[in-house]
């Protein structure tokens, strides 16, 4: 055989592997498992929904009945690119601790359910994020140890009428149901909306980092062989 014909055969061959290839990948691409969560919870205190997709666009559907949750939610969505859907109903005629609380402990819950056995994610994350004179960094350690360290003093009790001492609630509540360590620490801030803000949305890109999948990893980043 001529070296021209050995060469048109050998492209020849390589196309045939290629379209062989093709069928195998696309069955691979729809064998891979979605990162998603679907939870509920009802207390006699409140009902709350949420559906999560850790591989989203960033869209944000937030319902809770507390308008600053609300948009804490839809920031933390954004920011993070994670596709949030949130209902929750709760006594707010007591006040809105039980919901803000509880609404963490469901997202957290969502997270640890769509992260699965926790294989192939890069675990760690670190952002930080301004919001005008506000400065907050957010670290995160998707260990399966849950542990808070919350740094974010606020002089302020209210920012309208939500307490801002419920966002240490929520972030413990999201942690231990998570399975996590987060430290958050403020470094500047005056206006209290701010320093809220800039504390979720330093979280969501820090977990936005956190739960990516690391390309170069086979099975879990941990010595010990497990993240629970």
């Amino acid at each position: 055989m001529s070296n021209k014909l050995s060469s048109v055969r050998g492209h020849e061959l390589k196309r045939e592997r290629a379209a062989a290839a093709e069928p195998r990948a696309a069955a691979a691409a729809v064998a891979k498992p979605a990162r998603t969560a679907e939870i509920e919870r009802a207390t006699r205190e409140t009902k709350v929904a949420a559906r999560l997709a850790l591989d989203g666009l960033g869209r944000g559907e937030i319902s809770t009945g507390v308008p600053f949750l609300n948009h804490m939610l839809e920031s933390f969505s954004r920011h993070g690119f994670f596709d949030l859907s949130v209902h929750a109903t709760g006594d707010l005629e007591v006040d809105d601790h039980h919901t803000v609380e509880d609404v963490g402990l469901v997202l957290g819950r969502a997270f640890r359910e769509a992260l699965g056995d926790r294989s192939g994610i890069r675990r760690f994350g670190n952002a930080t994020v301004p919001l005008d004179e506000a400065l907050c960094t957010a670290v995160v350690d998707i260990s399966g140890r849950p542990c808070l360290v919350y740094q974010v003093p606020i002089k302020q009790e209210l920012i309208g009428t939500f307490q801002t001492e419920l966002v240490h609630d929520f972030m413990k509540a999201f942690c231990d149901e998570a399975g996590m360590n987060l430290h958050l620490v403020l470094h500047s801030g005056r206006n209290p909306h701010h320093i809220v803000e800039a504390a979720f949305k330093a979280l969501a890109r820090a977990m936005d980092q956190a739960t990516a999948v690391e390309p170069r990893l086979d099975g879990i980043l941990s010595t010990k062989g497990t993240l629970s």
